[in-house]
């Protein structure tokens, strides 16, 4: 069987001699990894999974992902030479997806011209890139300062991702986070929770605190730590900052007025909200309307279910039209319920978190209406709020314009996940032993649960799982970038 044909999977003669080829591919990777990140800040992908900062155990792991859901043989034998042909040449700022070149090649049947000659890797991978080589084009002009305003559970993990993400600099940059001074050892107390985290482990790096100069450092970042009651009162170009794009994680201001109180503090330019946005703010999810972002100074990221449902939502509507439905959604508890029973102005909510299951509101069905004009008033919802501390999952429970099949529904599902445009918010699972607690870090906006499928004709009943704190933080990400102006190229284009 020629290389280059898709073929069935393969046992191996010796699984550990095979396991240890492949072991020491992937730590050969590590270097090549690196060097195209730190020198050319280019980004390297396998199918979407990031290789920045991997261990050799998770590429290894990212290879057998695609392998089950790309349906071939890709692995670190093809992925490893298509790395070192890339390494040979002097890229631009990118993005570029190692995976789908090596795919292309080996299994697609793009390793002959259309003489039927053979074409050698290397020539096959420069013509893949040939507009990146020698490109001196940066995704920003200059780098863009970003604070932090409040520092909790999403304020955190969006201080992990912009600090991974660094790269050589020239992109997006956390020069600050704006809390409130909780006590004397206020500064080690915030240091050591971004440190440590409870739910997704400790932070990949290090981090020392500086507290003459009231910061901490990690991985070489240095992010001042600013004490203030009040968003106009600070003075941010006192701290070398300016123009810069504040993130909210508070909630304690969703409209304009409110959130235009950041603007007025000196050295700001753009504010982002993590929660949803009300009156005029235009309400943003990455990969589905993040084109209506223009000029705007004030924008809301949505919610995290928000962000999980719209985009499985908008791939069924676009392929098979959604006349209506009910979106119940399963949520892990947050820190807007009570441990034990207490007051709470919100219904239900007073009681135990982690004690109960407990049915409340959700605004996010009715948010799909803003992202999704086409499906506004289509959709009812309702919330449980459940006791885990993250993951959650969404319950779609759709009538279709056409009818279909759940084999045919799910594999349009998995095509749009390794394919479409939306594959970096939607991934596909076929696993009927998967629970919530395997997708804690995930970087999707939702996983699609195919094992949970139930269609009948045009009724169909979808599962869709998504971290709510550490996926939602991603999306938040790609929303910031668009709102620098950042901008990579993608490889390969099509």
């Amino acid at each position: 069987m020629k290389l280059y044909e898709r073929r069935e999977r393969q046992r191996p003669d010796d699984y550990f001699a095979d396991w240890k080829e492949r072991e020491a591919l992937a730590e050969g990777m590590l270097p090549l990894v690196g060097k195209l990140y730190r020198k050319d800040n280019v980004k390297t992908y396998i199918y979407g999974h990031p290789l920045v900062n991997r261990s050799i155990i998770e590429m290894m792991r990212d290879h057998r992902a695609v392998r089950q859901i790309e349906e071939n043989e890709l692995s670190e034998f093809e992925t490893f030479p298509v790395l070192q042909a890339l390494a040979q040449h002097k890229l631009g700022h990118a993005h570029v997806d190692v995976g789908r070149i090596a795919n292309k090649y080996f299994f697609e049947g793009e390793n002959k011209n259309s003489a039927g000659e053979e074409i050698a890797l290397d020539a096959y991978v420069r013509s893949q890139v040939e507009e990146l080589i020698g490109s001196t084009r940066k995704p920003l002009e200059k780098p863009q300062d970003v604070v932090l305003y409040g520092f909790g559970r999403i304020g955190r993990l969006m201080a992990r991702l912009l600090i991974e993400k660094t790269g050589g600099g020239d992109t997006l940059r956390l020069r600050a986070i704006v809390v409130r001074k909780g006590g004397a050892n206020d500064l080690i107390k915030r240091a050591s929770l971004f440190e440590t985290d409870s739910v997704h482990g400790l932070f990949n790096g290090t981090v020392r605190v500086d507290e003459e100069r009231c910061s901490f450092v990690a991985n070489g970042n240095e992010v001042r730590v600013i004490y203030a009651d009040a968003p106009e009162k600070i003075d941010y170009t006192e701290y070398g900052i300016s123009d810069a794009l504040v993130i909210d994680n508070t909630g304690k201001w969703r409209d304009r007025e409110g959130l235009g109180l950041h603007l007025k503090a000196k050295g700001t330019s753009k504010v982002i909200l993590t929660a949803p946005g009300k009156g005029d703010i235009k309400n943003i999810v990455a990969g589905i309307n993040d084109s209506d972002i223009g000029s705007e100074e004030i924008l809301s990221a949505a919610s995290c279910t928000t962000n999980a449902i719209t985009p499985p939502l908008k791939a069924l509507h676009d392929e098979y039209g959604v006349e209506g439905g009910h979106v119940e959604t399963v949520h892990a508890y947050t820190n807007d319920q009570n441990l034990i029973d207490n007051y709470h102005k919100g219904n239900r909510r007073g009681r135990s978190a982690p004690l109960n299951m407990v049915l409340t509101e959700t605004g996010a069905v009715a948010a799909v209406g803003k992202v999704l004009p086409e499906l506004s008033g289509k959709l009812s919802g309702s919330a449980i709020r459940v006791p885990t501390p993250n993951v959650s999952m969404a319950i779609l429970n759709l009538r279709l314009a056409r009818a279909t099949t759940g084999d045919e529904l799910n594999e349009f599902v998995r095509k749009t996940a390794v394919h479409s445009n939306l594959r970096k918010q939607i991934s596909f699972i076929n696993s009927a032993e998967a629970v919530s607690s395997d997708f804690v870090g995930s970087r999707h906006a939702c996983v699609f649960d195919a094992q949970a499928t139930k269609v009948d004709g045009k009724n169909a009943v979808l599962y869709v799982w998504y971290d709510n704190e550490f996926g939602y933080a991603c999306q938040v990400h790609r929303v910031i970038e668009k709102m620098a102006g950042v901008r990579y190229e993608l490889y390969p284009k099509d």
